[in-house]
């Protein structure tokens, strides 16, 4: 009894350093939104707090700690929403491009409306932060995500079976990080809906769709 009496003060502890540690990266979401990535200040949050700077070395050893824990929650913010994406829509039509669309309209959707984060996870705005291992484990996972779903359009026979789907999905990444990039870097600010090169993307899933994808199957399917 006296454990159990114990562990409540202490999972409370830590309910509340847990709930610290969230708000200290919601300022610093923040303050990157307003300053800029590599703007990020230590200082700043603690003031947004009402508390000693030196008090946040208790949460991060360090500011690159920090950039860390920024990184991997980004990855991790992004990772959930294509997965979300792709349980609403499970990639059923027979058209190569109208699910290259979709799944590319929502990358870029979410790295204009999470532009701090954008700039932080495929940028390198900080200069020598390098992301750490672990920070990297999210990035890593979407990856096989996204590895895996080009496979399985592949076996269904969407790609030409002579696709090599790592490098296909390196083509692909290269076209939407491209217009994510050009959309931060010349319309800050402007909505997804209305961003001249997130207007792009139709033209570049069609593009990606006419080069990887199978004409024997779109001669059967007309």
């Amino acid at each position: 009894m006296v454990v159990a009496s114990d562990a409540v003060p202490l999972d409370r502890r830590h309910r509340r350093r847990r709930e610290t540690i969230e708000e200290v990266l919601d300022h610093a979401v923040q303050i990157m939104a307003e300053d800029g990535v590599a703007g990020l200040s230590l200082g700043e949050i603690a003031r947004r707090m009402e508390m000693r700077p030196p008090s946040l070395y208790v949460y991060f050893p360090s500011k690159h700690a920090l950039y860390d824990a920024l990184f991997a929650r980004g990855w991790r913010l992004l990772l959930d929403r294509m997965r979300a994406s792709e349980e609403e829509h499970p990639s059923v039509e027979d058209d190569l491009r109208v699910i290259m669309l979709r799944v590319g309209n929502d990358f870029v959707r979410w790295s204009v409306e999470n532009f701090a984060y954008a700039q932080l996870l495929f940028w390198r705005p900080v200069p020598g932060y390098r992301p750490g291992e672990a920070a990297y484990e999210p990035a890593v996972e979407l990856y096989q995500q996204s590895s895996a779903r080009l496979a399985a359009l592949k076996q269904r026979g969407l790609l030409r079976a002579d696709v090599d789907v790592e490098v296909a999905l390196r083509d692909w990444t290269v076209l939407v990080s491209g217009v994510i990039s050009q959309q931060l870097a010349n319309e800050p600010g402007e909505p997804f809906e209305s961003g001249r090169f997130a207007a792009a993307m139709p033209e570049l899933a069609a593009m990606f769709a006419n080069y990887y994808g199978n004409p024997a199957r779109d001669r059967a399917s007309s």
